[in-house]
């Protein structure tokens, strides 16, 4: 073979020293490679071996809270005002179900779904995993149970869940002093105790569930569950149960309540009984009324448009927030400030002619009665209601007199009862007038304040707060909705406290006996206003009648009440206590455009206070004296 001297021959030297010099560097970075993983193995389970371990173990094991048991509410007897009862709920699990629409379609023809059952179904869908329940229909009733029960078998991925539901086993009444239960919505959520309400879906809303929300609701537990890797649960590790929320027990009586309500029957007012010695409030009435039950789970769009749009108003409790003109049962109170300011005789006698003028003013303020009460004193002006002779008081002590003399009373002023919502009303002054219409006052708005008419405004539950003042001579107790608070069920009852307010100063003591003698005329004198409730009365009550008028009259024309429409017609009130020698219940009862307050108010109130009087059941609540000593009866 020839030789090509061309050829370069191997260098088998050169190579291998090449390769050796490959191979060393990749030993060098295999070698620290490995002192990289072996150092990150080190930080990794020994040094930070604690956190990563706490990590794993929360990767394997979760907090899920638990809901409280609501408190229950009861009035003052023990009767059960709001429970917690077995509630079923009917959900579904996506990731069991084959075909949905199926599943949807067959248990529409076991039980009604709505669209709105349909809407929340597919929008928490959407928020939640497949394996979890899905809520589709709440508050199932036994039939509808028994009818997806027995299809059980039919409808895989469908289930029953039974839990605690809030429900008023009085429907109706006192609703709007009890309030009610429902969804927690957005707004709330964000000043929630996010940890406390994990497990809540309910907070209350109005009355007393909101006020006392914190009481009522309790304290989440919690349970440790083993989860895999897609957080379905495997298995319970430990468990914290929750703190049941404490009961409360409220100063109402259900009886009163319900005499009350039912006096009202179909017209519109609210009704607000205090007792004076104490600020317990016995009866809070405002009518019409709602069924809370239906707020629960979220009422229906239909149900709350015909709540919301009705022009009765169901919704707005009058009682907290209905601003009305007191008409005449501001007299004993102008009254009082005329014999206190101006030092009156109150035997000293003016003339009523059946109206008023002013000097230099051709107006005339007409009297109710046409042709006037001649002669009369401020026990006559009281019992008879005079309003000639309230005129010529009103002008004589001047508004700021007035005003003043009247706020010592609370009017114009939140009475601070333990409700949310409650307005003020309105007492009227020369600064309040500026400041609120830019205008100056004038002497004929000072005359038919005189008769609670023009600018002032009272709430119900004010008006009875003050009636409560007079009988007790100006003693005060800031109204109290609540009467005691119990721990848990038959354990005793810790009473709250009475909170006295500051008296109402009165220079000469006669001065109030000579009110309230006369307010105790307009019930048992001869020619008492409300003398047509007196027959066969068991106690003595004091008390004065009230028409407000809704709209104003042309000076000559006459109020014909059979040609006015039903909302136009006057306010109908009366503020009475009783007995009168020791008072223990007042009220202030207002009924919308119901013409006269002797003969469509008082009545009402008659058979509230005999209820309470003559009828209370002989069984008290004995309540623990708190840490103030302090009882709320």
């Amino acid at each position: 073979m020839a030789f090509n001297t061309n050829q370069r021959l191997k260098d088998h030297f050169h190579e291998t020293q090449i390769f050796n010099r490959r191979v060393l560097v990749a030993g060098l970075i295999i070698f620290f490679l490995l002192v990289v993983l072996l150092s990150r193995l080190v930080f990794l389970q020994i040094t930070n071996q604690q956190h990563y371990a706490t990590l794993s173990e929360n990767n394997r094991v979760s907090i899920r809270p638990i809901a409280p048991t609501r408190g229950l509410i009861f009035d003052r007897n023990g009767v059960l005002l709001a429970q917690n009862l077995p509630s079923f709920t009917l959900e579904i699990i996506p990731e069991h179900v084959h075909d949905l629409n199926k599943t949807l379609k067959d248990l529409s023809q076991l039980i009604s779904i709505s669209k709105e059952d349909l809407k929340h179904f597919h929008k928490n869908r959407r928020k939640k995993r497949r394996f979890e329940g899905i809520p589709l229909r709440f508050r199932l009733n036994e039939e509808e149970v028994a009818r997806v029960s027995v299809q059980q078998n039919k409808l895989p991925g469908v289930i029953i869940k039974a839990q605690l539901s809030r429900h008023y086993p009085q429907g109706k009444l006192a609703a709007h002093a009890v309030g009610y239960v429902s969804r927690i919505n957005e707004r709330e959520l964000r000043k929630l105790n996010a940890s406390n309400y994990s497990a809540t879906t309910h907070i209350g809303k109005v009355g007393v569930e909101r006020t006392y929300e914190d009481i009522l609701h309790g304290k989440v537990g919690f349970k440790r569950v083993e989860t895999n890797a897609q957080g379905r649960v495997l298995h319970t590790l430990s468990r914290t149960l929750p703190v049941s929320g404490k009961n409360l027990y409220l100063n109402l009586d259900t009886k009163v309540q319900a005499i009350a309500e039912q006096g009202l029957k179909e017209n519109n007012g609210a009704l607000v009984a205090i007792d004076p010695r104490n600020g317990a409030v016995l009866a809070m009435v405002s009518m019409p009324v709602y069924d809370p039950n239906l707020f629960i789970h979220g009422i229906s769009s239909k149900n709350y448009k015909e709540l919301s749009t009705s022009p009765e108003r169901p919704l707005f409790n009058r009682a907290l927030r209905g601003q009305y003109p007191p008409g005449s049962t501001i007299k004993p109170f102008i009254g009082l400030a005329g014999l206190e300011i101006k030092n009156m005789q109150s035997r000293k006698k003016i003339d009523c002619p059946g109206w008023y003028m002013l000097k230099n003013d051709e107006r005339r303020y007409r009297d109710w009665k046409k042709h006037g009460h001649k002669k009369t004193d401020l026990l006559k002006a009281i019992t008879e209601s005079c309003d000639v002779y309230f005129y010529d008081l009103a002008f004589k002590l001047g508004i700021d007199n007035i005003s003043s003399f009247l706020a010592h009373f609370g009017l114009g002023q939140k009475t601070g009862i333990d409700l949310r919502g409650e307005l003020s009303g309105i007492n009227p002054s020369r600064k309040w007038k500026k400041r609120n219409r830019n205008m100056r006052w004038f002497h004929g708005e000072t005359l038919i304040i005189g008769i609670g008419q023009g600018y002032m405004l009272t709430t119900p539950l004010q008006l009875a707060h003050a009636t409560a003042a007079i009988s007790m001579m100006g003693q005060r107790f800031k109204p109290r909705m609540l009467y005691a608070i119990q721990d848990e069920r038959n354990s005793p009852l810790i009473a709250t406290q009475t909170l006295p307010l500051k008296n109402i100063p009165v220079n000469d003591e006669k001065n109030w006996k000579t009110i309230l003698s006369a307010m105790k005329n307009v019930v048992h004198g001869l020619h008492g206003t409300a003398r047509g409730i007196s027959y066969n009365l068991q106690y003595t009550m004091a008390g004065k009648t009230g028409t407000a008028q809704v709209f104003g009259i042309a000076q000559d024309a006459e109020y014909k009440k059979e040609e006015i429409a039903k909302k136009l017609q006057d306010h109908a009130l009366f503020i009475g206590f009783a007995p009168y020698e020791n008072p223990r219940i007042a009220v202030a009862l207002i009924v919308e455009n119901g013409g006269h307050g002797g003969s469509a108010a008082a009545p009402i109130v008659r058979k509230v206070m005999d209820q309470y009087l003559l009828n209370q059941a002989k069984e008290k609540l004995t309540p623990e004296k708190n840490t103030h000593g302090e009882s709320a009866q």
